[in-house]
């Protein structure tokens, strides 16, 4: 006896849900993450405009003289393609 197969004509539940993304609180912390540091000195070369206390203005950034260096390589890393 030969038997039907049936299926379903909608998706399943978990189809519509868009894939997990970091909650927001979880992104925000880690963009304040390099952000008005004590260490924070103005890049003078820059406009006035952008002084707004990111560390990517600072005169310190992506330099010897910057503390948090290790940091800066650690975020850069992850993102380089294998």
């Amino acid at each position: 006896m030969k038997g039907s197969i049936r299926s379903p004509v909608h998706s399943p539940p978990y189809a519509s849900h868009p894939p997990y993304a970091a909650p927001a609180d979880e992104e925000a912390d880690d963009a304040e993450r390099f952000v008005n540091r004590p260490c924070y000195e103005f890049n003078r070369q820059l406009r006035p405009a952008w002084d707004d206390k990111h560390c990517m203005h600072c005169r310190h950034y992506l330099t010897a003289r910057c503390p948090h260096i290790d940091e800066f390589l650690d975020d850069v890393e992850d993102l380089t393609p294998e």
